[in-house]
């Protein structure tokens, strides 16, 4: 067998690791996560790539308060910070039928390596032609909630 054989096997596991790495990113869970990389990254650019356009946040304090935020303002900030910002979600539960999904999980942020707050992320998405997208996104910010099953963060 000489190098012709090779050349359309080697094509062809190339593009099937490439296709399952795709899948495999391709969750709402996994949005979710990329969102929380790219809050880490800050990179607003990456986080923006995540929504669908004019998404908004809202965002309610332990007294129910709400803050209704704009998106690509949100995005601006993350960009600007010069802030450590992690945020970790955990038992994630995903509701999904057909193009739409949802993802309710614990979640705590820790901001320059200290414990800010936790609460509930609840993400709405919707499967375009480019794959998940965040249509909305609410979470509630709170002071105390159960320990997290992750542990204290690990020290960047």
């Amino acid at each position: 067998m000489g190098t012709g054989f090779w050349a359309p096997v080697a094509l062809a596991v190339v593009l099937s690791a490439g296709f399952l790495e795709a899948a495999g990113n391709d969750s709402p869970t996994a949005v979710a996560q990329q969102l929380f990389d790219a809050m880490k990254a800050h990179d607003s650019a990456a986080a923006m790539a995540l929504f669908v356009p004019g998404t908004t946040m809202s965002s309610f304090d332990a007294a129910g308060k709400a803050v209704i935020t704009p998106v690509e303002k949100w995005a601006d900030h993350i960009g600007a910070s010069k802030s450590g910002m992690l945020e970790r979600m955990w038992n994630p539960k995903v509701m999904e039928q057909g193009s739409i999904a949802t993802v309710w999980a614990e979640y705590d942020f820790h901001l320059d390596g200290t414990f800010s707050h936790c609460g509930i992320d609840s993400f709405t998405m919707l499967k375009t032609e480019a794959g998940w997208k965040i249509a909305g996104l609410s979470y509630t910010r709170e002071k105390s909630c159960a320990p997290s099953p992750l542990g204290p963060p690990k020290a960047p």
